[in-house]
Order: structure tokens, then C-alpha cells, then sequence
């Protein structure tokens, strides 16, 4: 089915910084759909694993307008879509689910207006601000023998929680703050492993609104330059909660061991020759930013990232001031995705009023 009508804008994503974006962008008296591909509110939250607690996130920064849940033992993965829920319903939002992005590309008739395909329908629009973030394009690296090992594989989206693990050597494959919470899971109940491609940094300080800051400010760095974006948690360091406390006793981070050369069917190969058996290979080794239906607009620089405007710290795409990006980069967590959503929205309206000035 086709859409002829224009819209003012679409936001691609309904989790938190597409959230955020769809209330500035009607708060704007914008108009705008929001177009989600899950069936049910709440982002990625809702495909978080089940052992994952409120007081485990850190909490959550407040979508605007409203306060997050509190800090509690409440699954994130129930509460954090809740809260989603009724913020939708309470401001009401503009979603449409479910409703997964094949292409964004320029409209044949008009380089100027995008059209925005979904399954048999197509929409068009003058703007777009693009809030997939990242859990829909988990990264597992390539290692020779993978396809043979015998044992079980999970990455971090497939996490069936600890006690799966019990009694089954372990490997957990990455250095950020994911591998660091499965080991604190899953060693007080089996042998555990744990490799990674460098030396973990470890946080030695509290963790503050400054050195929060400081963190973003390196991811911009990147998307300024127009390179791929490395995450936020990935420039913080790793620190330790109470409830690894376990683990670093029965010593599940003093043993961290260099990559592996290959995996075999019972286990894997160091480089320096020997063999390690293991039962399961616990990929927690990241995400890649979910933009390949952007492809057509040919929005990627020369060094392979898309770059965004005032120095990585504003959300317009330089190689096209229509499109936004929301969850990209320095905003692709909750330190940085309501501000993200409130420029993307003045950014959306600043185009708009440019293009009928020209007009």
C-alpha cells in the first residue's frame, strides 16, 4: 500500500531517544509518525535477559516530561517497557508497529521529499530521524572453526540467563561491561574464562556526571572525523557492583587470557599451541549501529562512519541535513538520548523552516 501523503517527518525506532524525539518533535507541532519495529513498546529493553534488575542499569535517564521506575529488583526487561507504554499513551505519541524499515531513498519525482518502505507500504517525507540504535545487529567476530565447534554458542541478545550455565565450562569472549556482568552470573556456578582482544581498563574512581562527559566527548571525537562510532561504555572503563563481588573472589577476572587462534569442536586453540575444552562460547563482544536501510542515501564518509554536525556532538548528518540520527554514536545510551531527541527535533524544524525560505 502506498502513502501519498507528505509527512513533515518520520522517526525510525520507538526506544528511549526515538521516544524522546517524537514528543520534542510534537511539542514543535511537527507533523510526524513513529515507526517501530517491535510488536510491543519498551526498544531493546524487552529483549533484555531476565536476571538484568532495575538496580542493575544504573537506572534509567528520565524520558522528558516524565520520571523513570526507581531504582529496584524489578526485571528491566518489564519495567522499562511499561514505562514506555504509558508514556506513549499518556503523550500521545505517533507509533506504528509493528512496522520494520526496509529502505530509506530519495522519491524518483522529487530528489528532494525521502520515501520510507516498510513491507508494502511506502511513506514519504520531507525529514527523517533515524533512532535504531543498535541491538538488532549483534557482532560476532569471525574465528577459524566456529561453524565446527560442537558446543553451544550464545551472544549477549541470546543470553538464556545463569543458571543454563551450571556445571558448563564457560568461555566469555569481550572486554566491556556485558562480559564483566555474565562472569559475575555465571562463576559462582561453573568455570568460567575469560578472554578479550586487550587489557580491560578498570575504573578506579566513581563514576560522575564529569567523567560521564568526558566519555561522550571521545565518541564525538569519532563521529566528527566521520569514523565508524565505538560505544559509549566502551571509553567509561569497567567497574565491579556488589553483585560481582563473587566472582572477583573466586578470581573470574584475574585469569582473563589474550584472544584464541581458532575453535575446534571441543573447545579452542591459543596461539601459543595448546588446547582449552570448553561447553559454551559467550559472545558479549558488541553491536554495530542498525543503518543499513540508509544505504541508498549514500550517507557514509570516506572513513566509513556517518558523519554528524558541530564537532559529533549534534545529531544532523553532514552529507544530508535531512536526516537525524538519534542513538548514533555519543547518544546510543541513556547519558546522551534525550538530549539527542530534543536536537534532532530542532534540528528537523530548522531544516524545515530553511526549506521554506527557499521555497
Amino acid at each position: 500500500m502506498n502513502d501519498t501523503g507528505l509527512l513533515d517527518s518520520i522517526v525510525i525506532g520507538a526506544g528511549q531517544a526515538g521516544l524522546s524525539a517524537s514528543f520534542h518533535l510534537q511539542r514543535l507541532g511537527i507533523r510526524h509518525l513513529v515507526l517501530d519495529a517491535d510488536r510491543e513498546p519498551g526498544g531493546a529493553w524487552q529483549h533484555r535477559w531476565d536476571a538484568l534488575t532495575m538496580r542493575d542499569v544504573h537506572g534509567v535517564a528520565e524520558l522528558p516530561g516524565s520520571l523513570p521506575p526507581p531504582r529496584t529488583e524489578d526485571r528491566a526487561n518489564a519495567a522499562i517497557p511499561a514505562y514506555f507504554t504509558e508514556y506513549e499513551r499518556e503523550h500521545a505519541l505517533p507509533v506504528i508497529r509493528p512496522a520494520h524499515v526496509d529502505r530509506v531513498q530519495n522519491d524518483a519525482q522529487d530528489p528532494e521529499t525521502l520515501v520510507v518502505t516498510t513491507g508494502d507500504r511506502s511513506l514519504r517525507s520531507r525529514t527523517l530521524v533515524n533512532a535504531t540504535g543498535t541491538w538488532s545487529q549483534p557482532f560476532v567476530p569471525r574465528y577459524p572453526g566456529m561453524e565446527a565447534f560442537a558446543g553451544e554458542q550464545f551472544h549477549t541478545v541470546g543470553y538464556p540467563g545463569p543458571q543454563h550455565f551450571i556445571g558448563k565450562r564457560t568461555l566469555v569472549v569481550g572486554g566491556g561491561a556485558s562480559a564483566v556482568q555474565f562472569l559475575g552470573a555465571i562463576a559462582p556456578l561453573a568455570d568460567t574464562i575469560w578472554v578479550t582482544r586487550s587489557e580491560p581498563v578498570w575504573r578506579t574512581d566513581d563514576f560522575t556526571p564529569e567523567a560521564g562527559a568526558a566519555s561522550v566527548a571521545l565518541v564525538e571525537q569519532r563521529v566528527a572525523a566521520g569514523l565508524p562510532p565505538q560505544s559509549v561504555v566502551s571509553v567509561t572503563g569497567l567497574m565491579l557492583r556488589e553483585q560481582e563481588r563473587e566472582a572477583e573472589r573466586l578470581g573470574a577476572y584475574r585469569g582473563r587470557r589474550p584472544m584464541f587462534a581458532s575453535v575446534e569442536r571441543d573447545g579452542v586453540r591459543w596461539a601459543d599451541g595448546t588446547f582449552q575444552r570448553v561447553d559454551i562460547i559467550l559472545w558479549a563482544t558488541g553491536f554495530r549501529p542498525a543503518i543499513a536501510h540508509l544505504a541508498p542515501l549514500h550517507l557514509r564518509s570516506a572513513a566509513g562512519g556517518i558523519q554528524l554536525d558541530r564537532g559529533g556532538r549534534g545529531t544532523t548528518a553532514v552529507a544530508d541535513a535531512r536526516v537525524q540520527l538519534v542513538g548514533y554514536g555519543p547518544s546510543a545510551s541513556t547519558i546522551g538520548a534525550n538530549r539527542a531527541g530534543r536536537s534532532a527535533a530542532a534540528g528537523v524544524r530548522r531544516y524545515l523552516l530553511g526549506s521554506a525560505r527557499a521555497a
